[in-house]
């Protein structure tokens, strides 16, 4: 499975890594992801996802079930 967070898509990025003597050489920047496991109460079953810790702060604010309304009509399998 990809570094790509299930909720906001938030991917690797490229970018360089700088040394003292301003020599560069690539590197990559990968999201803080973390898998969780949430219990959906609607659905009466637990769920798992790969997200950001900025997705984990959307579904505090927003709600689980509605993250997972809109994942879902995205297209997601969940």
């Amino acid at each position: 499975m990809a570094r790509v967070c299930q909720v906001t898509g938030k991917t690797p990025v490229g970018g360089h890594k700088v040394s003292h003597s301003n020599i560069k050489t690539k590197r990559r920047f990968l999201p803080n992801l973390q898998r969780k496991r949430f219990y959906l109460a609607e659905e009466d079953k637990w769920i798992t996802l790969k997200l950001s810790t900025e997705a984990i702060r959307t579904i505090n604010k927003n709600g689980l079930y509605s993250v997972v309304k809109q994942l879902r009509a995205q297209g997601e399998k969940i």
